[in-house]
């Protein structure tokens, strides 16, 4: 089963929210609709500023913990080497 690593932002430099699921495209419907009371619901974060595909849930969740543990610059970094104008990109969530 697939497994997604995400992180979604408030605005570019703001409020960054990084989380895991099976289902990306379920979950940012969460986010988006404040479905799901927690963090990215109170903080108004919900744009999809960068996401990668695992093979293995395990793997997934390894990485969200080690992403979750990094400096935020290094978090920074990472949405910029993919995404250097932090431009929505839930639009490529209808492939997955």
């Amino acid at each position: 089963m697939k497994a997604y690593v995400y992180i979604l932002a408030s605005r570019r430099n703001g409020t960054l929210y990084t989380g895991v699921t099976t289902d990306l495209p379920r979950r940012l419907y969460e986010h988006q609709h404040d479905l799901t009371p927690g963090f990215a619901t109170r903080y108004g974060v919900k744009t999809l500023v960068w996401f990668e595909e695992h093979d293995l849930v395990t793997d997934a969740i390894a990485r969200e913990k080690a992403i979750k543990n990094w400096p935020r610059q290094w978090k920074l970094d990472l949405i910029e080497a993919a995404n250097p104008d932090w431009d929505d990109i839930a639009h490529h969530l209808h492939a997955l």
